[in-house]
């Protein structure tokens, strides 16, 4: 369950940085009761942009299947033995 603090909570700057170490997802900071920032451990943030990456690269991999881009993997396999007497 995601935790979401008020803005006036981060002068507790030791405790706030040992929370994003605990917690395995972002941290929810609010101001005035809207949503305001959000903070994590570099851990977290290393693991949410490495999924960004992937989601990214199999978006762009269906794109190139519905435009038609792709080959056959034994085809491919075929033409690169072929090429270099493999």
């Amino acid at each position: 369950m995601p935790r979401i603090i008020p803005i006036s909570e981060l002068k507790k700057t030791s405790e706030i940085s040992e929370m994003c170490k605990g917690a395995s997802e972002p941290i929810f900071i609010t101001k005035n009761g809207y949503g305001d920032m959000v903070i994590m451990s570099v851990e977290t943030y290393e693991k949410y942009d490495y999924m960004s990456m992937v989601y990214r690269k199999i978006s762009e991999a269906e794109k190139s299947i519905a435009e038609g881009r792709v080959k056959e993997a034994l085809k491919s396999l075929d033409a690169a033995r072929s090429k270099y007497g493999l």
